[in-house]
């Protein structure tokens, strides 16, 4: 028999769906009393007391199974309990209906007891509402201190992630090594260091002459010239282009109007724009024999792009020196060489470009002298036109240096020794780039020069203002260009020189303020004469750097300023 609790379902819906749930529950509980009252009366059929117990008419059913149901019904656990033994089932029957109808009462009053609270005042579920609304606040605002910062961090990584670059790999500091060709003469091939491929690091651009036919020995007709452009990570070839005539000068970073920039290839006759990443020609000009890298200068035609001149042998055979000036954006000559005549001979110094503190543009140059002319004229000479308004500026103190008004040429340097170098004094810039793009500022910053005059070596810091000297050092013989860089902090560039005799090699840090040494050491002379180099460093000072050979055991006193902070130090590197 299946026993159910259909008037418990009942008693629980009435409960939670009508208002009426007192009333029902009390007609269910006199109907449930009476039915076990009768029953105990009329000893009705029903199960046998051994297995179930007095019949009770609540739990009859009209199925005949009396196997499966009743086991299903008897054995299931009652609120978590084990299943109750056979022989005491009808025992609890009794208890059971006890507990039922104790446990029905209790519900009974505590529907009327919710009922009492459900008609409490509307201050007081307000009250509930208000705390429920708070605490649900709360817990907002918990959540989103914890989102927010998160948030924010994620996307400060996903920002710098897509924005900063990736640092080169291990890879870009392998060492490499290629053979391009042969050099072609005793002295070095023209070299400039640009980034060519636009991976953030230097490539190297460098003249080379190889033999046409290997049986047979180097001469002018079977030499081929060319200019190669090496990768700098790994000395990957970029690109090649050959010339018709040996190279004299590279320098890169002429802007050309576009996104790339190009490369300036000179040789001793011709002058050769190519695309500074791909190597293809933009243009190419003849212009005589060629003297002098290029000089970048500002914008003479207006069409945005700079211009160029380089110094060239005169046509005429007449004159010393002639000034050509070259359109940046076609290769086109602006009007005709001017020529000069020079009063000395020498060494070609310059041209240079400079920029004065008023704004006037002079170009520097000279043979074993230091001659200024103003740009201004040079133009008006070349195209018989006025000059835009960006170089008709005069100096008043320059113009007053000139000897006479027959004469357009300023003397700079007062000395009757020949001049052998004229270097604008600025710190941090490597002179080994040769790139056009650093020339204009080294040329044009408004800064004194280091003069180098005679035999013997005379050294000088020559003031920009009035071309007179700041001090004087007299050396033994200089062969290699003065590097400037800042050793002391007094803010003045210093200056690395080298003096040689006898199989030694001097070495010297002057000081740019005074003059006096503030760092020397003697070394063995090396096989190579490279141009000394100086690096800015973030501190402020900078690193010198330097060719020589073997260090000398007596040489290792160090003499120094006494406002010079920090020791120097030396430091070898070497070649294998």
């Amino acid at each position: 028999m299946k026993k159910t609790s259909f008037p418990m379902v009942h008693l629980f819906n009435a409960l939670h769906s009508s208002a009426e749930g007192t009333t029902r529950v009390a007609a269910l509980l006199s109907s449930r009393a009476m039915a076990a009252a009768l029953s105990r009366a009329l000893k009705l059929p029903g199960k046998k007391a051994s297995d179930l117990g007095e019949y009770d008419p609540l739990t009859q059913v009209d199925s005949e199974d009396e196997t499966e149901d009743d086991d299903l019904v008897l054995n299931y656990p009652r609120n978590g309990l084990s299943p109750v033994l056979p022989e005491l089932r009808g025992r609890l029957v009794d208890e059971e209906e006890f507990h039922e109808e104790e446990w029905i009462a209790r519900q009974v009053q505590r529907e009327e007891e919710g009922h009492e609270v459900d008609g409490a005042g509307p201050g007081e579920s307000q009250g509930g509402d208000s705390e429920e609304k708070a605490v649900r606040v709360r817990g907002a605002l918990r959540t989103a201190a914890f989102l927010l910062p998160l948030t924010c961090a994620a996307l400060v990584i996903l920002l710098c992630a897509f924005l900063v670059p990736c640092p080169q790999g291990a890879s870009h500091n392998k060492p490499w090594e290629r053979l391009l060709g042969d050099v072609g003469g005793v002295t070095s091939p023209p070299v400039a260091l640009w980034d060519v491929d636009g991976d953030g690091l230097e490539d190297v651009l460098i003249g080379v002459t190889n033999i046409s036919n290997d049986s047979q020995p180097m001469n002018t007709q079977n030499k081929k010239y060319s200019v190669v452009a090496v990768s700098g990570v790994d000395g990957q070839l970029l690109w090649r282009k050959t010339l018709r005539e040996a190279l004299f000068s590279v320098q890169c970073g002429l802007h050309t109007g576009t996104t790339s920039s190009a490369c300036v290839l000179i040789s001793s006759g011709h002058i050769i724009s190519v695309n500074s990443s791909t190597g293809r020609m933009l243009w190419t000009a003849a212009v005589g024999d060629v003297e002098s890298p290029a000089v970048l200068l500002p914008d003479l035609q207006g069409d945005t792009i700079p211009d160029l001149l380089i110094a060239t042998l005169p046509a005429d055979q007449v004159s010393d020196l002639a000034l050509v000036l070259i359109s940046g954006r076609s290769g086109a000559l602006i009007g005709r060489p001017v020529n000069f005549n020079l009063t000395a001979q020498g060494k070609l110094i310059g041209p240079l470009l400079h920029e004065t503190v008023t704004g006037a543009y002079y170009i520097l140059f000279g043979l074993g002298t230091v001659e200024a002319v103003s740009l201004r004229y040079i133009y008006s000479q070349a195209t018989g036109r006025t000059p835009i308004s960006k170089i008709t500026l005069k100096d008043p103190s320059w113009e007053h240096l000139r000897n006479s008004n027959t004469t357009s040429l300023i003397h700079i340097n007062s000395g009757s020794e020949q001049v052998e170098l004229l270097v604008p004094l600025v710190a941090g810039l490597c002179h080994t780039n040769n790139n056009v793009d650093s020339v204009r500022p080294l040329n044009s910053s408004r800064s004194d020069w280091i003069l180098v005059c005679g035999l013997n070596s005379r050294l000088s810091v020559v003031r920009e203002s009035d071309g007179r000297p700041e001090w004087t050092l007299r050396l033994t013989s200089i062969h290699s260009r003065p590097a400037s860089g800042h050793f002391n902090d007094d803010g003045v560039p210093d200056l690395l020189i080298h003096q040689s005799a006898n199989g030694v090699r001097k070495v010297q840090i002057i000081d740019g303020a005074r003059g006096r040494s503030l760092w020397e050491a003697e070394f063995v002379c090396p096989r190579l004469a490279v141009e000394d180099v100086t690096v800015l460093t973030t501190s402020g000072q900078s690193v010198f750097l330097f060719w020589a050979g073997d260090p000398l055991s007596h040489s290792q006193n160090v003499t120094k300023a006494t406002s010079l902070p920090s020791h120097a130090g030396l430091v070898r590197w070497g070649m294998g």
